[in-house]
């Protein structure tokens, strides 16, 4: 047991039969004020959290209402299953094709987006599709699916032994390259059989993407090359990797490691994704309960929160929550390079800070995060609270700082069975305007017999500097992916 763990223990027995805020340490005073530890990266704190609350309702950062009466399914997200029969399939997190400044792609006048669809009842059905449109069509009725990216077998002809265990495709980003390529990054996600020492290894993924225009008004997916695998957490220091999560088996411990993001910087090529803290850089455990760097700078908050959480069903989850944006350099043939430490650490906040998406702009640095109130561990925030946080920096490399004063940007409190439930909010940089266009998915998946997961309506949003505002009367169609300021 080392100093702090020690103090730590001391603290929280100190707590728990009501003696004071004191314990030994090496050098013999009293540790009565936790300790303080950022390991260099920049947190999203328990007080900005809590202020956060206060910021609820505000129309800067309310995600728009929508009318239900209005919203579309995807009508062309089918496929047929080995009966021969036609399904109509949900549609949720999707993400376009995207130049390396982060504003939309054309690809031979189409606009492109990748995104998560599978049978409503099957809820292991998750697999990436490719969506389609003539650029300048915005309505949902435009997009075209040209079917699944991989084929069942790809996952066999790579020779990558993380590759053959794969068992579903999650979230990640799509460039389009210099060279007029498709490259796409996505989360391989592995079995779960505890029997087999399978805990769903999550492997960021990457393969080329080739595609073909079919006559004038159609793409097709013409198969994929250079299908492999990039990172999965190393040796577990940096970044929690699965055998870490799982070594004692309690599979309350929310692991993640998906949604790479692709940016470049001075020339190097960087993928940031969604992960947890590993051993040297907060980790999860007890001890970390006393870390202020975690809490804000009020020591009265440290204390009263401390004490609060000692005495909260939360105080597990929280002892748990080590959620991280990681980030490393891979190289130009888009291989795994090195590791760099964490953007930005959610410990005793949340397990899961999902779907980075970062971009320059200006000469700043803007990341942004969707998370739900039900991961948290916040008194005050409930289930239904939905978010996506913002920060930023003058640098790749950080400290990125809260935007509006606590990182909230949109913020939505709607029952999960309300169609207009929306999630996983992605902001798009645009070329023609100084607006940025939020895309989302909408209804939750199924919930209802007619209406499927879908593409919910974008809308618009202000950003200058540290501050974020949606715009007034800003909603767009289902889908839309670019606005051009008219």
């Amino acid at each position: 047991m080392n100093v702090r763990q020690f103090a730590a223990v001391s603290l929280s027995a100190a707590i728990l039969f009501g003696g004071s805020f004191t314990s030994a340490s090496a050098k013999g005073g009293a540790d009565e004020k936790g300790y303080k530890e950022t390991y260099g990266t920049s947190q999203i704190t328990r007080q900005d959290m809590k202020d956060m609350i206060n910021q609820h309702g505000d129309d800067k950062f309310t995600v728009p209402s929508f009318d239900a009466s209005t919203i579309k399914n995807v009508e062309s997200a089918t496929k047929t299953d080995e009966n021969g029969n036609k399904i109509k399939m949900d549609v949720w997190d999707t993400w376009p094709l995207q130049n390396a400044d982060g504003t939309v792609a054309e690809y031979k006048g189409y606009q492109i987006v990748f995104g998560l669809a599978g049978d409503p009842n099957n809820p292991n059905d998750t697999f990436i599709y490719m969506f389609y449109k003539k650029a300048g069509d915005d309505s949902i009725g435009a997009w075209k699916n040209a079917g699944r990216v991989f084929d069942d077998e790809d996952k066999n002809k790579a020779n990558d032994k993380y590759l053959k265990g794969q068992v579903e495709e999650w979230s990640g980003s799509a460039l389009f390259t210099d060279d007029g390529e498709i490259r796409l990054f996505y989360t391989n996600r592995g079995d779960f059989d505890e029997s087999k020492e399978l805990f769903g290894r999550q492997t960021l993924t990457t393969a080329q993407v080739n595609v073909s225009e079919k006559g004038d008004k159609d793409l097709q997916v013409d198969g994929i090359e250079d299908h492999k695998s990039i990172f999965n957490g190393g040796d577990g220091k940096t970044y929690e990797n699965v055998e870490k999560a799982f070594e004692d088996r309690n599979f309350n411990n929310n692991h993640t490691f998906r949604d790479p993001h692709y940016i470049e910087d001075k020339g190097h090529k960087y993928l940031v994704f969604e992960a947890n803290t590993g051993t040297e850089y907060g980790y999860s455990g007890e001890d970390n309960l006393y870390n202020r760097a975690y809490y804000g700078k009020s020591m009265k908050f440290f204390r009263d929160e401390l004490k609060n959480l000692q005495n909260s069903p939360k105080k597990e989850t929280a002892e748990l929550a080590n959620g991280a944006m990681g980030i490393i350099e891979i190289n130009d043939d888009y291989t795994f390079k090195k590791e760099k430490k964490p953007l930005l650490v959610s410990n005793t906040v949340t397990d899961e800070i999902e779907r980075p998406n970062i971009f320059k702009k200006d000469g700043k640095f803007y990341l942004f995060t969707s998370a739900r109130g039900s991961k948290m561990t916040i008194d005050g925030i409930d289930d239904e609270d939905i978010y996506m946080l913002g920060y930023v920096s003058n640098s790749l490399d950080g400290p990125f700082k809260p935007m509006n004063k606590t990182g909230i940007v949109l913020h939505q409190d709607l029952d999960p069975n309300d169609i207009t439930w929306n999630y996983a909010h992605y902001v798009i940089p645009q070329e023609k305007s100084d607006k940025f266009v939020v895309t989302s998915y909408m209804t939750n998946r199924g919930y209802f017999a007619d209406h499927k997961s879908t593409f919910a309506p974008s809308f618009l949003l202000d950003i200058k500097n540290k501050k974020s505002s949606v715009v007034k009367d800003g909603t767009l169609e289902q889908g839309q992916i670019t606005y051009d300021g008219k």
